[in-house]
């Protein structure tokens, strides 16, 4: 019986691991993005800093991505930065490959 509880605790502690590692790949991400939207709208440095917190903050909205995805669409609408939907979509997927490795390298 001492096997089995071994192989569960094994196998909750690799799942809260693997979890740890998405939410921390997840806010990277958000913090990629947001530096990459404060280039293209020409924040200044303070001014990037509050946004990328406000990115990373957007991301508690709602589980997934979308809520990143309208808090970007709509502050480039706002600033009449012409991004296409795909363009956001294709940088976030891109930034997402970028803050994975990036975790995995600290790890």
């Amino acid at each position: 019986m001492a096997g089995l509880d071994e192989r569960e605790r094994a196998f909750e502690n690799k799942f809260a691991h693997d979890d740890e590692l998405r939410f921390k790949t997840e806010m990277r991400r958000n913090r990629l993005l947001a530096e990459w939207a404060a280039s293209l709208m020409g924040l200044s440095a303070d001014e990037a800093k509050s946004y990328i917190a406000e990115v990373v903050k957007s991301d508690l909205e709602e589980a997934g991505d979308e809520d990143v995805f309208r808090k970007l669409r709509g502050d480039f609408d706002a600033k009449s930065i012409e991004v296409t939907d795909h363009k956001l979509r294709t940088t976030m997927d891109e930034k997402l490959a970028e803050a994975k490795q990036q975790v995995m390298s600290d790890s």
